[in-house]
């Protein structure tokens, strides 16, 4: 019997409930305090765990976080599929936007890219966990609209949701619908003029 409570929940025997107490308290900290005020014994403080638990399931304040990031992706960033691919595309647009701003999860993603200037090992492990899988999904969702795999498919990316990083990430400026709608629809009708749009954003 005990065996079997031990892997209750899932395949590292971890509780479920204690599992994600200790990723949102991970998610809550770095949102308030960023990535430097984030510690394990915050993490297990604000969770009501020990520090010897989260220690025994992840190695550092780094795996805590990335794992974090990763159920968050998955859930929160994989793009819809209604039937209408112009809708699906300024709806995960606008989810983009509003998830990098907006969204503890959002919160943790740029505290680990800028954390990751620093850290090439940390960098390198971001594009592989998450961002590599990230851009799958997104490729998918271009697939429904013709676009086979490669760099036509890259670069349509890239001009979609690179503006939207380079706001949030760079300059600071909003990124309201409005902004995510005209790069949406550059892409719908192109040679269309949309800087209107864009530029009053």
């Amino acid at each position: 019997m005990d065996a079997v409570d031990v892997h209750r929940g899932n395949r590292h025997g971890r509780s479920e409930a204690a599992r994600a107490a200790v990723l949102h308290a991970a998610d809550d900290l770095l949102a308030e305090r960023g990535f430097a005020g984030v510690t394990i014994e915050g993490i297990a403080e604000r969770a009501g765990v020990s520090k010897q638990t989260i220690y025994r399931w992840w190695p550092s304040k780094v795996d805590v976080l990335f794992e974090a990031l990763g159920d968050d992706l998955a859930e929160d960033l994989t793009p819809p599929d209604t039937g209408v691919f112009a809708d699906d595309l300024r709806d995960y647009l606008r989810t983009l936007a509003l998830f990098l701003t907006h969204s503890d999860p959002g919160a943790v993603l740029r505290a680990l890219t800028g954390q990751a200037q620093h850290d090439p090992a940390l960098a390198e492990r971001l594009r592989a966990e998450h961002l590599r899988p990230q851009r799958e999904r997104e490729r998918a969702l271009l697939a429904r609209a013709g676009l086979p795999p490669g760099p036509g498919t890259d670069a349509a990316l890239d001009r979609l949701t690179g503006p939207i990083y380079y706001r949030v990430l760079v300059t600071g400026d909003p990124v309201p619908p409005s902004f995510t709608d005209a790069l949406a629809d550059a892409f719908l009708s192109p040679g269309r003029d949309h800087s209107s749009a864009s530029s009053s954003a």
